[in-house]
Parts: structure tokens; sequence; C-alpha cells
């Protein structure tokens, strides 16, 4: 099924306010209309992803079409979320893509093995930042994939 990413829903799991900030102007730059919600850990993720408390309402947090997630987090660092996503069938077709300072090669091979469907290191400028969000929606946008549920349990 095809759609329009630049409509559907984004989830952001980063911890850091100032790469949150660029991400929001790249997603705004790339003109993103979808609802994109933002969480700063993988357990907030996982809350989130499941419909719990204090996001059990579907309009207010719609499930994402797509997540971008950081790596080094508190509580549950990206590996733990990714793992957790891919745990539950229900959930593990969700593009999960790393957006990440870290550029060690260790990483990304566990990121990998882990099921993470691609691994971008975030890079120095905003207009970079921008072509690289637009780059993955445009190709989540093209590629077949199945509708997610609603949430995860």
């Amino acid at each position: 099924m095809l759609t329009n990413s630049k409509t559907e829903p984004i989830l952001i799991v980063e911890d850091l306010e100032d790469d949150v900030l660029l991400l929001q102007m790249a997603l705004k730059r790339n003109e993103v209309q979808g609802q994109v919600c933002i969480v700063s850990n993988g357990q907030e993720a996982v809350d989130y992803l499941r419909g719990l408390p204090p996001y059990d309402d579907r309009n207010k947090y719609p499930f994402p079409y797509i997540i971008y997630s950081d790596l080094k987090m508190p509580l549950m660092n990206g590996f733990e979320l990714l793992t957790w996503i891919k745990s539950h069938t229900d959930c593990s077709v969700i593009p999960f893509i790393i957006l990440t300072a870290s550029a060690q090669e260790s990483d990304v091979k566990r990121a990998f093995e882990l099921g993470a469907n691609a691994y971008l290191v975030k890079p120095s400028t905003l207009k970079e930042l921008t072509e690289m969000i637009g780059k993955s929606l445009g190709f989540w946008e093209i590629s077949q994939k199945p509708r997610p549920p609603e949430k995860c349990s």
C-alpha cells in the first residue's frame, strides 16, 4: 500500500530538546503535514505504541507511520526500544529509523542486527538534516508496506 509519508503521523524518540527542535524544523521544511509526536525515551515510546495513558487518545496521539529514534537516551535506549518493537509482530511493520550522532560501526551493525530499517547519522547543519529527512520520507512513500495497527499489544 502506497501512502503519502508527508501526511501520515510520525513518532520521534529523542531526549535532547535542541535535536527535537532541529527535527521539527526539518520536517516543516519538507512540508510534512502529518502529526508529529515526540517522546523523550524508549519507555515513553513503548507506552505511546501500546496506547497507555497519557497516550490512550488516538486522535491526539495517532499510531505512527514511521519512527525516528535516537540511540542514547535515559530509561530505555534506542537499541532496547528497537528490540521491543521487533519482538511485537503487530509493531514490527513500522519503519524504524535510527537517527543518531553515533557513526560507530558497532552501533550500525547492532542496529541492523536488531531489525532497524535504516541508520542515519545526524548531520551538522539544518540544511543537511532537511535533505536527509526528505530523502528518508521519500523512500518510505514509494515503498510498499502494510498498514500498522492502532496500537501494539
